[in-house]
């Protein structure tokens, strides 16, 4: 912590020195962008500086600075505060979180709404498993709002909304782009794409295939991925845009290490992982479209549709896990946009429906991942169905004062049909329903200083990854979750200052959850994970959130620019009584207790990049990502918590182009000092709870545009 705060004072010493020297009739056009974007996030298009919530957009300049593979959704967002991503396997399977919300999820993203170029990557209850629909060389911008936004998209948004938005076709008849890289640890990626508008069409397609390792044992992923876009204007009035994906996805996995295993060799796997072969495998087909009419120049209506296919395979020690899903669903939207004197109003109506079948079987496990095929542990069909009706209004007054109410109401149904019903049929329905609201202000007294405030609800209803794990029998629904719900409000500022070089994001929250989801292993079944917001005796296991985020982007001179992002995060437990950890040794009793912090939440979290632009076409980069420690669980005992850590990067990259063809050239360096660190902990009754970082990584690419 003192090598930060030291690095933050040089950093700021640097700064206010180069201000001097900084040129003052330099174009600065390109750095107002970040104020002054429309952002379509909350669902109402508006300006960045007119939303009442914290709020970063990243845009492919910057997302080519920070993506060395291209695979995930870790290297996209490494500049937006408040988001902590956890990498388990240095591949595309990542666990996500926004101030908290599913920090407690094994995997995957919870409480989060995903949106890719206008379609729900969430489940009805609004669990997103992964991002492997998307291909991160061909997205365009990314929209993060943060805070609970249950009053726009429901379950889906308790903890806040991501909105990537991919790659338009090329402005000319046609054009493509091929690129490959390869690195450490047998990484390759291979990925190709073309594209291009013709009248009032406009079309993209794109095919990749990428391959690695991993710096364990038995962490060895590849993935295919198929993306096609098409967007079809027939007049001025209407768009419509089908979109058609498909995903192959296979990791392997090494599961988690105790201490000691550590120390002796962070590359082995868990000892239970290369004999029953643990892996995941997910294949994915999914269309849909987005359209828009415009009614006239005050109204128009938006309505989407899609559908999902899903095969999924999961080996644990216990069981080889079968499920097929079918998600189909849609949404309609109208707007309504008013003027009267100095006062714009818009009014937007909507609703959102959407269906889930999984098929789902497992059986045991003899090793290997082969298994007893006349034994079934579970044999069911669970359906989901999540209905939501939503309003906003938003006034804006003279262009400096806006105003922005929203309100929600949405039913999740949950039911289960037992198929094998021996010796207990299992078959059972859960209902969730909640209304949630939000209302935010924001003030302009300048043109470049922006004050925004905000209250806003969530709520979390349990998904089937939740549901269905139930550690009371094979099968069936987890009777003791309920949802989970939050109240949190918001204080922030944001703008720019001399001439726009330096712009800045700040933002104050407060979260309140109760029953929140807190994950748990059993010593019977050693490596599944299971859920609970309850304690042993019905109360409420809740969490007191408090932090401040905050964004830095300066132009020091015309060659330099600077990008800082800091995540200050107090994530404490609420408890009326201790919660005890579940261990294999009895003799072992350690409970979460009442003001402890959550496991896995540092209180410090920040990355710095620097960037130097040698010339027009060749720059060179330094980057550090720095966290504070963390707990393996709500006991927070200081021996087996995860130390902090400072890893630092580089890249470099050179453009050049020839007639109609251009070429970049890019290296990658991670963690260039091979510091020891744990990418990701998780409580397990075996104490097996940490997953080693990559030391020392390198990475080359091409890429050819034409």
């Amino acid at each position: 912590m003192k090598n930060f705060l030291l690095l933050v004072l040089i950093l700021m010493t640097t700064i206010s020195f180069a201000q001097e020297l900084t040129s003052k009739n330099q174009d600065t056009l390109l750095y107002k962008y970040p104020y002054e974007i429309l952002v379509s996030a909350p669902r109402i298009t508006s300006l960045l500086k007119n939303l009442p919530f914290a709020t970063s957009v990243v845009y492919e300049d910057r997302l080519k600075l920070s993506m060395s593979k291209t695979i995930n959704v870790e290297e996209a967002l490494k500049l937006v505060p408040g988001v902590k991503i956890d990498n388990q396997a240095d591949g595309s399977r990542v666990h996500l979180s926004i101030r908290g919300q599913g920090i407690l999820s094994e995997r995957g993203i919870r409480g989060i709404k995903v949106l890719l170029d206008g379609l729900p990557l969430n489940d009805p209850s609004g669990f997103t498993p992964d991002f492997y629909d998307v291909d991160w060389a061909t997205v365009n911008k990314i929209e993060v709002l943060r805070g609970p936004s249950g009053s726009l998209f429901g379950g889906s948004s308790s903890g806040g909304v991501i909105n990537i938005l991919t790659q338009d076709g090329y402005d000319k008849n046609f054009g493509g782009e091929l690129s490959s890289s390869y690195g450490t640890y047998n990484f390759w990626k291979a990925f190709g794409q073309i594209g291009g508008k013709v009248e009032n069409f406009d079309y993209r397609f794109s095919v990749s295939r990428m391959m690695g390792d991993g710096y364990r044992v038995h962490t060895r992923y590849w993935a295919d991925n198929f993306y096609g876009k098409l967007k079809y204007t027939t007049s001025e009035n209407i768009s419509i845009q089908p979109v058609i994906y498909y995903t192959d996805f296979f990791n392997e996995n090494p599961e988690g290490l105790n201490i000691a295993q550590v120390a002796e060799d962070p590359t082995q796997a868990n000892p239970d992982a290369v004999p029953k072969n643990e892996f995941m495998e997910t294949k994915r087909f999914s269309v849909g479209t987005v359209s828009k009419f415009l009614l006239n120049e005050n109204s128009k209506i938006d309505v989407t549709a899609f559908v999902r296919s899903t095969k999924y395979t999961e080996s644990v020690p216990s069981s080889v896990i079968h499920r097929s899903y079918s998600t189909p669903g849609g949404s309609v939207q109208y707007s309504l946009m008013l003027s009267t004197n100095n006062l714009r109003h818009t009014f937007s109506i909507g609703s959102d429906i959407q269906f889930q079948t999984v098929d789902e079987y497992k059986r045991p496990n003899l090793g290997g991942a082969i298994e007893d095929s006349k034994i079934y542990q579970s044999n069911q069909i669970m359906k989901q169905r999540g209905t939501g009706a939503f309003l906003i209004y938003n006034l804006l007054i003279d262009e400096k004062l806006s105003v922005m109410l929203s309100s929600r109401y949405d039913n999740i149904h949950n039911e289960l049909e037992d198929k094998l019903k021996d010796p207990f049929d299992l078959s059972d329905k859960k209902d969730y329903e909640k209304f949630t609201s939000r209302i935010g202000i924001t003030y302009s007294p300048f043109n470049n200083f922006n004050l925004y405030a905000n209250w806003g609800q969530g709520f979390t209803p349990p998904a089937i990854e939740e549901l269905a794990n139930n550690p009371y029998a094979f099968g069936g629904f987890n009777n003791q979750l309920t949802y989970a719900q939050s109240n949190g409000a918001e204080l922030g500022v944001r703008g720019y200052f001399n001439d726009a070089k330096l712009n800045y994001d700040l933002a104050f929250f407060y979260l309140n959850t109760q029953n929140d989801f807190d994950r748990f292993r059993t010593p019977d079944r050693p490596l599944e994970t299971f859920y609970r917001n309850t304690d042993s005796f019905g109360n409420a296991i809740g969490s007191n959130r408090v932090g401040i985020e905050t964004y830095i982007e300066y132009l020091l001179c015309k060659e330099v620019e600077v990008r800082a992002a800091y995540t200050y995060s107090v994530f404490k437990y609420a408890l009326k009584t201790p919660l005890k950890i579940i261990m294999d040794d009895p003799t072992i009793v350690k409970y979460s207790k009442d003001g402890n912090f959550l496991p896995n939440s540092p209180e410090h979290q920040a990355f710095i990049d620097i960037q130097y632009d040698i010339l027009s076409n060749f720059n060179v980069g330094i980057s550090s990502e720095i966290y504070s420690r963390s707990y393996i669980d709500g006991a927070n005992i200081d021996k087996e918590s995860v130390p902090g850590f400072a890893l630092w990067n580089f890249r470099v990259a050179y453009d050049m182009k020839i007639q109609d063809v251009s070429c970049e050239l890019n290296l990658f360096g991670k963690n260039i000092f091979s510091k020891k660190w744990i990418a990701f902990t998780e409580p397990d009754p075996g104490g097996n709870s940490y997953q080693p970082g990559t030391p020392f990584e390198i990475f080359g690419g091409i890429k050819i545009k034409f």
